[in-house]
């Protein structure tokens, strides 16, 4: 009798191990949406000025002082997710500027990396709420954009990083996962972003960010 119970326990573990992976659905996406953040007010002397690169402030009389931009423009998201249970998952979300953007004299580059857990409360073969929340951190990339030629041959325009700020991030989302077919989904979602210390780079320390996912499911539903 104990050397059957010996057997049965490794066979209840396979089976309960199986049941649990037929029970996930595995998520990949790609995004595409736009975050945005205000501008500090501040400026950064351009490279001719004897202050080259400090800070400054525009509207004075310094000439070469320019300007800090706030953030906007296009973000390209991938992502991926993994629901344990039917209404529970975790996921990962990357969201990164795929161009760089002008920051006074600099260019800049900016990134969202997050891990979130998943609450699904509607979920049905057509479509499914999320809700999130999760920790990641948020990284600005700076660097200079320089060209020379040599003669009128040959010109060339290289780009020099100079250094990054990173700093964590706090995010919570919405989002509604509407199926296209029983594999293929768009889903339109909200995320917020808390940042501490984000004003170092721009106005705020919050970021809304909104972002249209496309995606593929492996599981059945």
């Amino acid at each position: 009798m104990r050397k059957a119970s010996w057997l049965l326990m490794p066979a209840l573990a396979l089976g309960c191990a199986s049941f649990a992976w037929a029970q996930a659905a595995l998520d990949v996406n790609i995004g595409f949406g736009s975050a945005q953040d205000s501008a500090t007010g501040s400026g950064i002397d351009g490279p001719a000025s004897l202050n080259a690169y400090g800070p400054c402030t525009p509207g004075l009389s310094d000439t070469y002082c320019q300007a800090t931009p706030g953030l906007g423009g296009f973000f390209l998201g991938l992502g991926g997710d993994i629901m344990l249970f039917k209404h529970f998952g975790v996921g990962a979300q990357f969201n990164v500027q795929p161009a760089h953007s002008n920051y006074g004299p600099l260019e800049s580059r900016q990134s969202f990396v997050d891990f979130d857990g998943i609450y699904a409360p509607i979920s049905n073969k057509h479509a499914e709420l999320r809700l999130l929340g999760g920790v990641g951190f948020a990284r600005t990339g700076f660097s200079i954009s320089q060209s020379g030629c040599i003669g009128t041959a040959v010109c060339s325009t290289s780009v020099e990083p100079i250094g990054s700020a990173t700093h964590a991030d706090v995010n919570v989302g919405v989002g509604v996962q509407i199926y296209l077919t029983s594999h293929i989904f768009i889903r339109p979602q909200f995320d917020f972003h808390y940042v501490p210390n984000l004003t170092q780079q721009f106005g705020r320390d919050y970021v809304p960010e909104g972002t249209i996912w496309l995606g593929y499911n492996f599981g059945e539903r």
